[in-house]
């Protein structure tokens, strides 16, 4: 008999945190707000908490995203008990095809992933991010999607190449933010 647990994935949809305002520089070099470092770090700490560490983390290659994933990382690493380990590093991809991306791109590069791994961390940009959420678990997606910062953790037992449609429950969500 198979342990149900040893098979199941976890799928953790985060939205960048805040960013400045769109401005001169073009719309893929805005950086975070000092809010959005503080909302990424907080979830970097919620992830640490509940034991969610990815083994690989997906990120557009947005600076908003790469500094999204740096904070996150500070914060999961400044939660283990002093001298204790954050664990493992991951395996960071930072994908230019997750920057405008509609749920079906995000949901290919998802499924490219290692077999192996049993958790990994999507950081990418509304609607896609929070379309995917739907198309995941339409039943208890938040219908008004994610706001900056907000993670949504999805379980599976599918393949990460065979998730789609209704495979992944959503089992938390996190928001720096009331």
């Amino acid at each position: 008999m198979t342990d149900a647990r040893v098979e199941e994935r976890r799928l953790v949809l985060l939205r960048h945190a805040k960013a400045e305002q769109p401005g001169e520089r073009p719309d893929v070099e805005r950086p975070l707000t000092t809010r959005g470092r503080a909302d990424a770090a907080a979830a970097g700490a919620w992830l640490a908490r509940h034991e969610l560490l990815p083994d690989v983390v997906l990120c557009s290659a947005t600076r908003r995203t790469r500094e999204t994933w740096h904070s996150v990382a500070m914060g999961m690493t400044g939660s283990p008990p002093e001298g204790g380990s954050a664990g493992p590093a991951p395996v960071v991809r930072y994908e230019a095809d997750a920057y405008e991306a509609h749920p079906e791109d995000l949901l290919a590069l998802v499924g490219g992933v290692d077999p192996t791994a049993r958790t990994v961390l999507l950081i990418a940009h509304n609607p896609g991010i929070s379309l995917l959420s739907a198309l995941l678990d339409p039943e208890r997606a938040d219908q008004d999607g994610m706001r900056t910062a907000d993670v949504v953790v999805h379980r599976t037992t599918a393949d990460w190449a065979e998730l789609g449609p209704g495979r992944a429950v959503i089992t938390d969500r996190y928001t720096a933010r009331s």
